[in-house]
């Protein structure tokens, strides 16, 4: 191996003051979080998008950011205990509440985020598709900055590589390795977000309730089934029959369930929508 780019070893703790410990990880999910509803504000402000189909209102996205945040933060836990690492947390539960030693799961985030905006749409009687778009166009920011995050803890690093920017991680051997996590911030983050942009704004498909989900939905089970294909599989679970990683395995329903909630959208008929509605 010729080239080969050393970690850029960046603390994973950004300010710590006295007992208190402010980590990269927590403050990815900060700016996600924050910058995510600004961009849901956006969106239901913006009249030509909706061609007079009922949104959320500013209040709505305003109040709903807290119940998402439990959502995720529950889900992405739960999920990761579950689906990557429950022989290990059986038998040490007492850690299963250690956030800030990393372990999220996106698809259990997804799964525990979904949960929140079912409750909340019924709570506030709104649609629950309609919801989901709006949430759904502005979750790359997040998934953005927590791959960023992954990459800086030195954490879910890619499998061995020969490319002039292979990195050599800590704690993952001698071999350089795809700096996948980064791959992850570009599909996931940068093309996602483009992708549901183009969507959006030039489609007009927020007026055809579940179709931005469904194009959230599929397009990021593609993006992480591509990344998986440089992405190590993790150690405790290894590769799956035929050569799948549980990355795949999850995604792999979502191309489908995304591919299904896009065919099936459609806009409201004149009737359903009400003469001053959300």
């Amino acid at each position: 191996m010729l080239f080969a780019l050393p970690f850029p070893a960046i603390d994973p703790v950004l300010v710590e003051i006295g007992p208190l410990a402010i980590r990269w990880y927590a403050l990815a999910y900060i700016v996600g979080i924050l910058i995510g509803w600004a961009y849901m504000r956006a969106l239901v402000r913006t009249d030509r998008l909706w061609s007079g189909t009922p949104r959320p209102t500013l209040a709505d996205i305003d109040d709903f950011i807290m119940w998402g945040t439990i959502g995720v933060v529950v889900g992405g836990r739960i999920g990761y205990v579950l689906f990557y690492n429950p022989a290990y947390f059986l038998a040490h539960p007492d850690e299963i509440l250690l956030l800030w030693q990393g372990g999220m799961s996106f698809h259990g985030g997804f799964l525990g985020v979904t949960v929140a905006m079912v409750l909340f749409a019924r709570a506030r009687r709104l649609s629950v598709l309609t919801l989901f778009d709006v949430v759904a166009a502005a979750t790359p920011f997040g998934l953005f900055f927590g791959r960023i995050a992954n990459f800086i803890n030195g954490e879910l690093w890619g499998r061995p590589a020969d490319v002039p920017w292979a990195v050599v991680f800590p704690g993952a051997g001698p071999e350089p390795r795809h700096p996948s996590q980064l791959y992850e911030a570009a599909l996931e983050g940068v093309v996602l977000f483009l992708v549901l942009r183009f969507v959006t704004h030039r489609l007009g498909r927020l007026s055809r309730p579940g179709f931005v989900a469904g194009a959230f939905v599929s397009g990021y089970g593609l993006a992480r089934i591509v990344a998986e294909f440089f992405r190590m599989p993790d150690v405790q679970i290894g590769f799956l029959a035929g050569g799948l990683t549980m990355g795949m395995a999850l995604s792999l329903p979502m191309v489908m369930a995304g591919l299904w909630l896009m065919a099936r959208a459609r806009a409201p008929a004149p009737a359903d929508v009400p003469a001053s509605g959300r």
